[in-house]
C-alpha cells in the first residue's frame, strides 16, 4: 500500500517535469507578472527580461494570454520578427536587438498579460500585464428642475452625474456643501451604473437620491471623478447646482422701499415676504381712518403696492397676508406705520396784491405739514433770495417792483421736501414801454415782423399806426407783446411804424424806424428785452424824424432863386455906378473867345470872404474888389440859372 503511494507521486513529479521540459506555456506556477501601464493610444513597449542579464534573444516567442488561453503574436528568429496573422498583425515590432516588443496604436482590448519564451539553452518565459488608462471627460450634472418638497416621503432625485469616455471605469464622490456624502439609510443613496462603449470606454452615470430639508434650500451640489493614470491619481468637478426646494411658510412680513425718510412726490413700493418656498398668494390691506377697518389695496401682476407719486393720504397702517395653498394656511404679517412727510396748501395774503408807487406792501406766506416748517422770498425773475421768514416787508414801491415773489416753504429735517406759492404784485401806473425807439434794418418788398412791449396796471392794449396782420402773447399778468405782421413799401419806409399802448391811467408809444440795407440778406428784427426799459432814461440815440424827399428838393430850388435875384440886384448896381469898382470906378473884363466858358465856382462854408484868394485876371494880375464880387456872381449866374433872359443879363458887360 505504501509502496503504490510512493510509485504514484513520483509519476505526478515525473509527468510535470515532462510538460515543464515541453515548453508548454502557463502550467507551471509563475511568479507576478510585470506591470507596464500606458495611456490609451500611446505605444507600450514590452521588455523580455529573463533572470540571467545576457540572455540570447535570438529565439524568441510572443504570446498574448486573454481568459487563460495563449495565443502566438510574433516571433523573433536570429534578430527577425515575424508576426503572426491575427489583430496584432500591423501593430508590432522589436526593438533593442528583439528584447523589446513595440505595441503601438494601444487601445483598451490590449489590456492582458503578454508572455515572451526563449526556448535557447533551454525553455524558459516571462510575463507581462500589460494596464491601459484613460482620463474620462468632464463629468456634467443635471439637477433636478422640478424641485424637492420637504414633505415628500421618499427619497427624491437631487442630480444626475455622467462622466464619459473613461479606462478604466473612474470612481464617483457626491458633495454638498464642499462635504463629502456617504450612503445612509432612508436619507441619502447613490446609485451608479456603466456603460460600455464600442471603443472599450466607460460612461459612468451616478445618480444621487436624498431626503431634503428647508436648511437644503441654498445648498450646493457637485460630484466629483476619481481616476488613475500611468502618471498617479487625479480627479475632475463639476459646476455646482442648487435644486429647488419647497417648504411651507411660517412667518410673512412687510417691506417698504425706499428704505427710511418718505415724502411727498417719491415712487414707494410695498412688497410682502415669506420665508416659504414657493411664496404663499398675498395682498395688501391699509387701515381705514373711519372705520379702524383693514381693508384691500390693489396691487400689480407681481403682488407689489406702488404709490407714485406718494402723497401724504397714503400714510397710515399696512399689513400683509399670505395664503399657502399646499396647507392652506393664512397668515398675517405685523402692521408697519408709513409716514409720508408733506407740505400743503401754501397760500399767501393778500392773492392779488395791488399798490399805488411810493407806498409799502406787506405779504404773508402760510402753510401746512407735519414737520417744522422754514420760509423764504425769492424774487421770481432772478431767482435772488429776498427774506427769509413768512413776513416778506416792500417799502417805498417803484415801479420795477411790480411783478412775480415766489413763497417757499421747506422741511429742514427732510432734504428735498419743499412748496412754493408764486404772488404777483401789480404797481398801477400808465403803460410803460419796453423801448421808447427802434431801428430796424430791412429790405424793400420783404415781409417783416415788428414787436413792441409794454406793461402797466391795469394790463395796457397795443394798437399800430400802420396796416398790418397784430397778434398779442401775454408775457405775465401786467405785461403784453404785440407782433404786427407787415410788407415793407416805400411808403413804410418813409413814415416808419408806431405802436401806442394805453390804459386806463395814460398811453405811450414805441417808434420804430426802418432803414435800407442792401448789404444785408435777410432782415435784422430787434428783439426786446424784458428788462430794458427806456421811459425815462434811453441808452439808445435817438434818431430824428424821416423828412421827406420832396421838401429837400424845393428847399434847393428856393435857395437857387434867392441868389440868383440878389446876384441880378448887386450886377445892377454895379452898372449904374452905385458900388465902387477899384481904382477906375469900372473895368472891362476881356477874356479871349476860348475860354469865356472856362469857369469854376468854389464855395467853402468854413471860409469867410475876406479870408478867400483874389481872383486872376487873363494876364495874372489882381482884380479889385468890385470886379471881383461881380466876377463871382456872373459865375454863379452862368452856373445856376437856365432862363435865357437872365443869362443875356450876365453876358452883357463882357460885350461892352
Amino acid at each position: 500500500m505504501v509502496l503504490s503511494r510512493l510509485v504514484c507521486a513520483f509519476l505526478l513529479v515525473a509527468c510535470c517535469c515532462c510538460r515543464r521540459a515541453a515548453g508548454v506555456p502557463g502550467e507551471a506556477e509563475q511568479p507576478e507578472p510585470e506591470l507596464v501601464e500606458v495611456e490609451l493610444g500611446s505605444t507600450a513597449l514590452l521588455k523580455c527580461g529573463f533572470s540571467h542579464s545576457q540572455g540570447n534573444f535570438s529565439h524568441i516567442d510572443w504570446f498574448s494570454v486573454h481568459k487563460e488561453k495563449s495565443t502566438l503574436i510574433f516571433r523573433v528568429r536570429q534578430g527577425q520578427g515575424q508576426s503572426e496573422p491575427g489583430e496584432y498583425q500591423h501593430r508590432l515590432s522589436i526593438q533593442d536587438k528583439g528584447s523589446t516588443l513595440a505595441l503601438t496604436h494601444v487601445t483598451p482590448h490590449d489590456e492582458r498579460i503578454f508572455l515572451c519564451q526563449d526556448k535557447r539553452p533551454w525553455s524558459q518565459e516571462h510575463r507581462i500585464q500589460l494596464r491601459v488608462y484613460k482620463a474620462p471627460e468632464e463629468p456634467s450634472i443635471q439637477v433636478n428642475a422640478l424641485g424637492i418638497s420637504v414633505n415628500s416621503r421618499e427619497l427624491e432625485e437631487v442630480a444626475t452625474c455622467v462622466g464619459r469616455n473613461g479606462y478604466p471605469i473612474p470612481q464617483v464622490i457626491w458633495y454638498k456643501n464642499g462635504q463629502p456624502l456617504k450612503e445612509e439609510k432612508n436619507r441619502i443613496h447613490i446609485q451608479s451604473s456603466q456603460i460600455v462603449e464600442s471603443s472599450g470606454l466607460y460612461t459612468l452615470r451616478s445618480v444621487l437620491k436624498a431626503q431634503l430639508l428647508k436648511e437644503d434650500k441654498d445648498a450646493q451640489f457637485y460630484c466629483e471623478l476619481n481616476y488613475r493614470l500611468p502618471s498617479g491619481n487625479h480627479m475632475k468637478e463639476s459646476r455646482e447646482v442648487t435644486v429647488p426646494v419647497f417648504y411651507p411658510a411660517e412667518k410673512v412680513w412687510l417691506e417698504v422701499e425706499p428704505v427710511g425718510i418718505l415724502k411727498e412726490g417719491d415712487r414707494v413700493e410695498i412688497r410682502c415676504l415669506a420665508d416659504g418656498n414657493p411664496p404663499p398668494h398675498f395682498s395688501i390691506s391699509k387701515q381705514n381712518l373711519s372705520t379702524r377697518e383693514m381693508e384691500e389695496e390693489t396691487t400689480d401682476d407681481n403682488g407689489i403696492l406702488v404709490l407714485e407719486p406718494a402723497q401724504k393720504q397714503h400714510s397710515g397702517l399696512y399689513q400683509c397676508q399670505g395664503l399657502d395653498f399646499e396647507t392652506m394656511a393664512l397668515l398675517q404679517s405685523d402692521q408697519h406705520e408709513l409716514l409720508v412727510n408733506y407740505v400743503s396748501d401754501v397760500w399767501v395774503s393778500p392773492a392779488a396784491p395791488e399798490s399805488q408807487e411810493g407806498s409799502n406792501l406787506t405779504l404773508t406766506c402760510e402753510a401746512q405739514s407735519n414737520q417744522t416748517l422754514e420760509f423764504q422770498w425769492l424774487r421770481e425773475k432772478t431767482g435772488k433770495v429776498l427774506e427769509k421768514g413768512p413776513v416778506l416787508q416792500l417799502h417805498n414801491l417803484k415801479r420795477e417792483a411790480g411783478g412775480g415773489y415766489r413763497c417757499m416753504a421747506s422741511v429742514p429735517s427732510v432734504p428735498g421736501l419743499n412748496r412754493t406759492q408764486l404772488v404777483n404784485v401789480a404797481i398801477f401806473g400808465p403803460p410803460w414801454m419796453a423801448l421808447k425807439e427802434r431801428k430796424v434794418w430791412v429790405q424793400e418788398n420783404a415781409v417783416l415782423n415788428l414787436s413792441c412791449e409794454a406793461s402797466g396796471h391795469p394790463r395796457p392794449t397795443i394798437s399800430w399806426n400802420v396796416k398790418g396782420m397784430a397778434n398779442e402773447q401775454d408775457r405775465d399778468l401786467q405785461s403784453v407783446l404785440s407782433i404786427l405782421n407787415v410788407l415793407v413799401t416805400p411808403e413804410l419806409l418813409e413814415t416808419g411804424a408806431e405802436c401806442m399802448a394805453s390804459n386806463a391811467l395814460g398811453k405811450n408809444t414805441t417808434i420804430i424806424f426802418l432803414e435800407l440795407d442792401s448789404s444785408r440778406t435777410g432782415l435784422n428784427m430787434s428783439t426786446v428785452s424784458p428788462h430794458a426799459r427806456a421811459n425815462s432814461t434811453s441808452t439808445e440815440k435817438k434818431l430824428p424824424k424821416p423828412e421827406s424827399k420832396g421838401v429837400v428838393i424845393v428847399a434847393v430850388t428856393v435857395c437857387v432863386l434867392v441868389l440868383a435875384v440878389l446876384g441880378a440886384l448887386l450886377y445892377f448896381f454895379y452898372k449904374k455906378g452905385k458900388l465902387p469898382c477899384g481904382r477906375s470906378g469900372k473895368q472891362e473884363i476881356m477874356l479871349p473867345p476860348s475860354r469865356k466858358s472856362e469857369f469854376v465856382v468854389e464855395v467853402k462854408s468854413d471860409k469867410l470872404p475876406e479870408e478867400m484868394g483874389l481872383l486872376q485876371g487873363s494876364n495874372g494880375d489882381k482884380r479889385a474888389p468890385g470886379d471881383q464880387v461881380g466876377s463871382q456872381f456872373h459865375l454863379a449866374l452862368k452856373t445856376l440859372l437856365s432862363n435865357g433872359r437872365a443869362r443875356q443879363v450876365a453876358e452883357e458887360p463882357w460885350r461892352g
